[in-house]
């Protein structure tokens, strides 16, 4: 295949997979009603723009990133600081998704555990930690 067709393929691959991976985020955020969830939650109706242009800049800006894998030299205090923004995005993500699909009070109810709810909660909260912080401080060296 001649170089120009196999550029122009790979882009038009590129930008429809790059489509379809953007809308089913989209779509992951629509139905989990993350954007209006927070807002209710911060009591900060007027923000919401904000936090869209927040959501679609990110989204951007880190798939941007990886694509070209930009490196940031800019000591740990930045880095910890964008671990941090990472981990509350993951956070909210899968706090979204467990309060849309109602898994702790189900799963407190099929344990017969509904008095321990939030020791439960907190035993969800320590493993994903301790589990984070295994991968990074001990499995990746």
């Amino acid at each position: 295949m001649t170089a120009p067709i196999e550029v122009g393929l790979n882009l038009i691959l590129g930008i429809a997979g790059g489509i379809a991976v953007g809308g089913g985020v989209i779509a992951l955020f629509v139905v989990l009603d993350m954007i209006p969830r927070l807002a209710q939650l911060t009591k900060s109706y007027d923000k919401v723009h904000w936090y869209e242009g927040a959501m679609v800049s990110g989204s951007l800006v880190g798939t941007v990133s990886d694509f070209w894998n930009w490196k940031i030299a800019a000591g740990p205090a930045v880095e910890a600081a964008v671990g941090l923004f990472g981990g509350i995005f993951v956070g909210m993500l899968a706090a979204a998704l467990t309060e849309v699909l109602n898994v702790l009070p189900i799963l407190a109810k099929r344990l017969h555990m509904t008095s321990h709810l939030f020791g439960l909660l907190m035993a969800m909260v320590f493993g994903k930690v301790a589990g984070s912080l295994f991968d990074w401080f001990v499995y990746r060296q």
